[in-house]
């Protein structure tokens, strides 16, 4: 399949949500072409160059499938975009001069679990060390640290129950002077949870890439429980000053 491409300073992994800024021309031509067409384009990470402004750039044969999710557009052509990563493809020939953004020719890649019982063993471990992590990430006394913004694409589940039909209970005097809580639902597939913990966990883009390009789930989460229990060792120690990625926060700007 051909697939429009825009190379950014980040990685997007199947289920992570992003914001994007478009202000290029080439990126407009680009947001115009698929929301008219319904269609979506491919995330790949840049190696070498920049993201705004004329110049060769090399960017990863590896790379994601953006599908829009929502679009906002300015009177002076801008666009603010929500998008969401769903598949993993592979760039095969890169096919130059048709159009002013670059397009490519991709093979969207199989999903392979590997020996699955491992692999669901791997994801609860994961899971674990994962929770582990994030309470380390909270500042201890007397330090500060931003907040973590990123954003999934997961099911989520009322925290309370709620009256018939799923409405408020009328007869509750409390009702809808808070809104509902909700609570995030953990992914049972293995291979979705490997995504969404190697989407959230704050780490350099190369290492991001490589959990993305895993030719396996079993393969990923080894090396996520790997890159979680080393994240989990700077911290526990405090031998970095940890802050998020600042790439993820915000929208990306192109």
């Amino acid at each position: 399949m051909e697939l429009p491409l825009f190379p950014l300073n980040t990685v997007l992994c199947p289920g992570i949500a992003l914001p994007l800024h478009i202000f290029e021309d080439r990126y407009r031509a680009l947001v115009r072409h698929c929301i008219d067409t319904t269609s979506p384009f491919g995330i790949v990470l840049i190696r070498e160059g920049r993201e705004v402004g004329t110049g060769a750039i090399a960017f990863t044969g590896i790379g994601t499938i953006a599908e829009i999710r929502d679009a906002g557009k300015y009177e002076d052509g801008r666009f603010d975009l929500l998008v969401v990563g769903t598949r993993r493809f592979e760039i095969r020939r890169v096919l130059s001069g048709r159009r002013p953004y670059l397009v490519a020719e991709v093979e969207v890649l199989d999903e392979h679990v590997g020996d699955e019982e491992a692999a669901h063993r791997l994801a609860m471990t994961a899971t674990r060390h994962f929770v582990s992590y994030l309470e380390l990430l909270q500042p201890r006394s007397g330090e500060t640290a931003d907040e973590i913004d990123v954003r999934v694409e997961v099911e989520t589940d009322d925290d309370e129950p709620e009256g018939e039909g799923g409405e408020p209970d009328p007869g509750d005097p409390d009702a809808g002077d808070e809104p509902r809580k909700r609570r995030v639902m953990i992914p049972d597939d293995p291979t979705i949870l490997s995504y969404l913990l190697a989407g959230i966990v704050q780490v350099e883009s190369p290492r991001r890439q490589a959990l993305l390009e895993a030719e396996t789930t079993e393969a990923r989460l080894r090396s996520l429980l790997r890159v979680i229990d080393r994240e989990i060792f700077f911290l526990e120690r405090r031998l970095r000053i940890f802050a998020p990625d600042a790439r993820l926060l915000g929208s990306r700007r192109s």
